[in-house]
């Protein structure tokens, strides 16, 4: 396993000519690159990641485009996930404009969305969350996810964390660009510095809304 040294400025450079070029013949020709520019990089990063944030994986590079009516073959963006259970944990992406750390949990169902609901409603446990999310959001963060457009049924209009009862899931992000230091073996540190804000929201969700 090589060592991280940084992602180089044409992993990004890679996604702005793919974005221009979406096809396989173009992707064979420029292989090389992604695997020497993105992947490589990628790979060895999270090797060094997953003592502190656990094993993670890389997205694959190939749209599903069997329901899609945008056949182009591949994304424009490299996912990465290190995840502390399904559809909970820390996430990584670069594409043509820089780099994306995130956090939170994405996936939801029925039960997993009632135990979140209730989780939200309940005094100590819903104001921890407000908490969390409030002091995320003060660090630079997006606060994201599915929401509905009301409260759901079954909770007062005016609850007093109304906002966070919309979500079917919730996320945080934030999108650093291409700062000098991603580009070095600082971004590492920088990476791992983020995912550690986000880990009260990581944990919160793997608590009370995971499977």
């Amino acid at each position: 396993m090589s060592t991280f040294a940084g992602i180089p400025p044409e992993a990004f450079g890679f996604y702005a000519q793919l974005e221009e070029n979406n096809n396989r013949d173009w992707w064979q020709e420029h292989k090389a690159t992604y695997e020497e520019a993105v992947k490589q990089p990628l790979t060895a990063l999270l090797a060094e990641l997953e003592p502190e944030f656990g094993p993670a994986k890389l997205f694959r590079p190939n749209r599903d485009i069997r329901f899609s009516l945008d056949k182009s073959p591949y994304k424009t963006a490299q996912g990465a996930f290190a995840a502390r259970q399904e559809g909970v944990g820390f996430y990584l992406q670069i594409n043509a404009d820089g780099l994306l750390i995130g956090g939170g949990y994405h996936s939801h169902t029925p039960a997993q969305l009632s135990r979140f609901r209730s989780a939200v409603d309940a005094s100590a446990s819903g104001s921890a969350l407000q908490d969390i999310v409030d002091a995320v959001a003060g660090a630079g963060f997006a606060i994201e996810g599915e929401k509905l457009k009301t409260v759901p049924r079954g909770f007062a209009k005016d609850h007093p964390r109304a906002d966070l009862l919309k979500h079917k899931s919730l996320s945080a992000g934030v999108e650093v660009g291409q700062p000098e230091w991603v580009s070095t073996p600082d971004a590492k540190a920088g990476i791992a510095e983020r995912w550690r804000k986000l880990r009260p929201l990581v944990e919160w969700v793997g608590r009370y809304a995971a499977p």
